[in-house]
């Protein structure tokens, strides 16, 4: 495991996206800690503050080295096998990186009106550091 996804465990997008994670990547590469775990939160200091910018992403072997919300996704597309072929042809094409910041914003914005919100919180079996809750 070498980094922790911060998604927001009571969004059916970010859980059903997280699940897909789980899926692709067994736990090898990536843990997961809901946006709601406050207090594991506040080893790295992220408050409930910075979770509203978004999905964050955090190297565990550096943790100062993180990304924020469409760079965050960026970069866990990056990690996935051949996905830099495809995040390095995005950023490549004019005007496609900030189009999809912007969209990224819209969906993180109104993702409850959109996508609804779940009744629990979502715990992945893939937690960090033994801290799953299920």
């Amino acid at each position: 495991m070498n980094y922790y996804v911060i998604y927001d465990g009571n969004c059916n997008l970010c859980v059903t996206l997280v699940q897909l994670l789980e899926t692709l990547d067994q736990g090898n590469l990536f843990r997961y800690i809901p946006m709601q775990d406050e207090q594991t939160l506040q080893k790295w200091g992220i408050t409930p503050q910075d979770c509203q910018l978004g999905m964050i992403l955090i190297d565990a072997n550096a943790p100062d080295r993180r990304w924020q919300g469409s760079a965050a996704a960026e970069e866990i597309g990056r990690l996935l096998p051949l996905g830099n072929v495809f995040v390095d042809a995005y950023r490549a094409l004019p005007g496609v990186k900030w189009v999809g910041d912007r969209v990224y914003e819209q969906i993180r914005d109104h993702r409850y009106s959109l996508f609804g919100k779940r009744s629990s919180t979502y715990h992945s079996a893939y937690c960090a550091e033994g801290g799953c809750k299920l």
